[in-house]
């Protein structure tokens, strides 16, 4: 079986159309914060997902899945996270699963951005 072929955008605002209307507002919710606290990020599209850079090395993304969206992190395994926030089990790449804009961890996800710059 040969593995999926991922969906390609030509930006960050095409891959966000394409999402569920709520996963539109998570994604808005998210992209506001990054904006805020690294507006030296430029939002993109990688492997399929959105993502933002800085000087072209990714450093956030976003995955969306049917109810949710994983906001995480390219380095996530090496950042501090006293209060265990983030979630995966890959080499490098950890995020928080969002399943609504107002539970947002918001300190916490800014300490990340911040770890990232």
């Amino acid at each position: 079986m040969s593995p999926a072929k991922m969906k390609p955008y030509a930006s960050f605002m095409e891959w966000k159309a394409d999402q569920s209307q709520e996963n539109q507002k998570r994604i808005a919710a998210l992209s506001k914060l990054v904006d805020e606290v690294a507006p030296e990020f430029t939002p993109g599209v990688k492997w399929g997902q959105g993502c933002w850079t800085l000087d072209g090395t990714p450093k956030v993304y976003m995955h969306a899945e049917p109810d949710h969206v994983q906001f995480g992190f390219y380095e996530g395994s090496s950042l501090e996270d006293p209060d265990r926030f983030l979630v995966g089990s890959g080499k490098y790449v950890r995020h928080v699963k969002v399943y609504a804009p107002e539970d947002v961890p918001r300190e916490a996800l800014v300490a990340f951005i911040q770890q990232v710059q």
